[in-house]
């Protein structure tokens, strides 16, 4: 892979720029970016992407976020875009080891992943609020269920085995739970932290919002 400059930087952004908005990616650019760097759209890569560029959108990164972005990580090519989100996907999401770094030959500049591979949880913690930021409506303090339940799918379900039979448990209760607010999101990754999958660790007394303490309810009813 080339070594970055700012400029190919630039040029691979004008390359997807909107077609009549030429300061933003958007869904469409954001999508044919992801299909030419072989990043898959229906994992969390995308929303590692949009972290790492500090976005303020869902699927829109402006001109701006992008220099900066790409110029913290040294980035100005699809592969060491991809080589990126890969190592944080695999860090993060998949608590894979860390990738051993060499600066000489590193695709992109590691600093800040090596960072976050000093303390997996807190930068997870990070991501994981980045993206009830990201996918909250401006004016609005929820997001609604079908989003949130998509979200987690690709964030905490890969994560921790229990999200799983909560998303089918959401599912199943289809439009009984309406919107995530930002306690019911918080807490949703403290329950995957402490719960596992038999429900060691869940205390009924704790304050667990309404719609875990009633999956843990369904979990035990439908256990022989």
């Amino acid at each position: 892979s080339e070594p970055y400059t700012s400029a190919r930087a630039l040029a691979l952004f004008e390359k997807y720029v909107d077609a009549d908005d030429s300061t933003a990616i958007g869904p469409v650019g954001l999508e044919n970016l992801c299909a030419d760097a072989n990043i898959p759209m229906e994992g969390a890569m995308p929303l590692i992407l949009a972290w790492q560029l500090g976005a303020k959108e869902m699927g829109r990164f402006t001109k701006d976020e992008w220099v900066e972005g790409t110029s913290n990580l040294k980035i100005s090519s699809l592969s060491s875009l991809l080589s990126a989100l890969s190592d944080l996907n695999n860090l993060l999401i998949f608590s894979k080891s860390p990738v051993k770094s060499n600066p000489k030959i590193d695709p992109y500049d590691r600093t800040t992943y090596l960072s976050y591979a000093k303390d997996t949880k807190s930068a997870f913690h990070k991501l994981y609020l980045f993206c009830f930021n990201l996918a909250k409506p401006e004016q609005s303090r929820n997001i609604d269920m079908e989003t949130s339940a998509a979200l987690w799918s690709v964030i905490l379900s890969p994560k921790y085995p229990i999200m799983q039979e909560v998303l089918e448990y959401i599912g199943e209760k289809d439009g009984v739970y309406k919107a995530t607010n930002k306690d019911l999101w918080t807490m949703m990754l403290e329950f995957c932290e402490t719960v596992d999958p038999n429900l060691q660790g869940y205390e009924s007394e704790e304050a667990w919002p309404t719609l875990l303490d009633e999956f843990v309810a369904w979990k035990k009813a439908r256990s022989p």
